[in-house]
């Protein structure tokens, strides 16, 4: 089980410093990967009052394939967006984005996780349709692989027209891993039989092995079972360290591949505080 970290999105600002620290910090501990959420904009709830979502126009996002380069200037670090909000951004953009940070990084380093996201006025906002979100995502994941190992493509479906045209230069993997978010019944079946891995959003005995019997049973179904399948758990830091490796216990029986600590919403006050409780959960798996 490969263990890495989820950058404090919302908590560690815009302090460039800060950022360099934490990466530097947690690589420096024995972690492998960083996982970065995605929001491109947050919605005033004060004004959007039927909005439902986790987030607002006040938390902290840093775009993660910027994020993500600037990280591989200084880092050997591993990547993975947890999630990206593929529907709402153009395809092709996301070929090429993806592409150049797997090639600038040395390649093997980039995760593509990937779902459909909640905020309606994120997509009114970038011109793209809420409700179809789900069928696209499924057309996009097709065409980027095709883009990501074909030197020309000419695709043309409901959302996406290419036309005799393809990146230049291509990846160094071939195809870049696509992983997915999602719990609902839809989403567990479109990740059996697209997806290379998952972010679950369920926990070992609250529901998580429920859910990857239905992933698995559509993996087996679409004759996609014999491939490798990956699982991303989270791990919350918790002042009780006892409980905290407790429950990453819990992951690695429930066959989790990788496991990301999170340390925000502890109630640290300073980049300082994160990296102290990476270095204490990193001790007790025995990292370094």
């Amino acid at each position: 089980m490969q263990i890495g970290v989820v950058f404090p999105q919302h908590e560690i600002g815009a302090d460039v410093g800060a950022i360099r620290a934490y990466a530097e910090a947690a690589e420096d501990l024995g972690y492998k990967h960083v996982i970065a959420y995605d929001h491109i904009l947050g919605a005033n709830k004060q004004v959007h009052t039927a909005l439902d979502g986790p987030y607002d126009i006040s938390h902290t996002f840093h775009e993660p394939f910027v994020l993500f380069g600037f990280l591989a200037g200084f880092t050997s670090l591993e990547f993975a967006t947890g999630i990206l909000i593929a529907p709402q951004r153009q395809t092709a953009l996301i070929a090429k984005q993806a592409a150049e940070v797997d090639l600038l990084s040395g390649g093997n380093r980039l995760r593509l996780g990937v779902g459909i996201g909640w905020n309606t006025v994120e997509y009114e906002a970038l011109g793209q349709d809420f409700a179809s979100r789900g069928k696209r995502l499924e057309y996009q994941v097709a065409l980027l692989r095709r883009l990501w190992t074909e030197k020309e493509v000419t695709s043309h479906d409901p959302f996406d027209t290419v036309t005799a045209a393809g990146l230049a230069p291509l990846p160094a993997t071939q195809p870049i891993p696509i992983w997915m978010g999602g719990n609902a019944p839809a989403a567990l079946d479109r990740i059996g039989r697209i997806a290379d891995g998952w972010f679950p959003m369920a926990w070992p005995g609250h529901g998580l092995e429920a859910s990857l019997e239905k992933i698995m049973a559509s993996r087996n179904i679409a004759g996609r079972s014999h491939l490798p399948f990956g699982i991303e758990g989270q791990l919350a830091y918790s002042a009780d360290f006892d409980k905290t490796m407790d429950f990453a216990d819990k992951w690695r029986a429930a066959g989790t591949t990788h496991l990301s600590v999170n340390t925000m919403y502890a109630g640290f006050e300073s980049i300082d505080g994160h990296i102290d409780a990476l270095a204490t959960v990193a001790a007790g798996f025995g990292l370094k």
